[in-house]
């Protein structure tokens, strides 16, 4: 017997999907897997390409890495394009603000090395350092992931900002799974959804709004959980509360699950 035996979980994500489904079959639970965007391919996605290629055409004092992930596939395409070495030097050259481990790693893992990394791995802290650090009249190059962040460029005041933005997203082709979730939600089969990116909770909140389920999760007749505040922070804008772990890694997220809704 699971932890999870007779506990039905939405999953909403595309990226890592097998990963978190594996982990919570292995506990006993019933997945519906309902992913709420579509990834555009890195080596196919033009505006990668452009924007790499503007970083490129005169050097860049400050780097901003916000995403592991979203760094490493940059480097990737790149290197598709035959334009990795060039972007190696480059960032290489400049100061690299990470926002914490998973960016610090990545970045390592390329051989480079930051100057700064976020303790607490928010943009807020990763952003404000930069501001810190002086980048008037300077480029900067900030790696986004997902989606764009005024919220925290517009503070770059006085900085060219080239915004590289990896795994751009779109709505699924096929919205039926997540209409389909969105009615179990309301009519209490799911009792829980499980969010790991930002962008997922985003279009999750736009494709479901016109069937009912963000009253029935505000009121928390589905328990919601993401893997950290980044990515809670559409939902609980939205008034629906979440449930994250301490670490923000897929593991600890699985854990959280298991801990808050497994049997004893």
């Amino acid at each position: 017997m699971g932890e999870l035996d007779g506990v039905r979980i939405g999953v909403t994500a595309e990226r890592r999907a097998d990963d978190l489904i594996s982990a919570l079959l292995r506990y006993g639970a019933q997945v519906r897997h309902a992913p709420t965007i579509t990834i555009v391919p890195l080596a196919e996605d033009p505006e990668l390409r452009l924007s790499t290629e503007a970083v490129l055409a005169a050097p860049v004092a400050f780097t901003a890495v916000t995403t592991g992930a979203g760094f490493r596939g940059w480097l990737a395409a790149a290197d598709g394009w035959g334009l990795k070495d060039d972007l190696f030097t480059a960032l290489g050259a400049s100061r690299i603000f990470a926002r914490g481990p998973k960016a610090v790693g990545a970045v390592r893992g390329m051989g480079l090395r930051e100057d700064f990394s976020a303790p607490g791995e928010s943009n807020a802290e990763l952003f404000d350092a930069l501001v810190a650090a002086g980048v008037e009249n300077e480029r900067v190059a900030v790696q986004l992931h997902g989606a764009p962040l005024p919220e925290f460029t517009d503070r770059l005041v006085g900085a060219e900002v080239v915004a590289v933005q990896p795994y751009r997203w779109h709505s699924p082709a096929d919205t039926a799974p997540v209409l389909s979730l969105a009615h179990d939600i309301v009519s209490a089969e799911v009792d829980a959804l499980v969010f790991t990116s930002a962008p997922a909770a985003t279009n999750f909140l736009t494709l479901t709004a016109p069937t009912g389920a963000h009253d029935a999760l505000r009121r928390g007749a589905v328990k919601t959980f993401c893997v950290g505040p980044v990515t809670a922070a559409p939902l609980e804008a939205a008034g629906i509360p979440t449930h994250q772990p301490e670490r923000q890694r897929l593991g600890a997220l699985v854990k959280l699950v298991v801990s808050t809704l497994g049997s004893a």
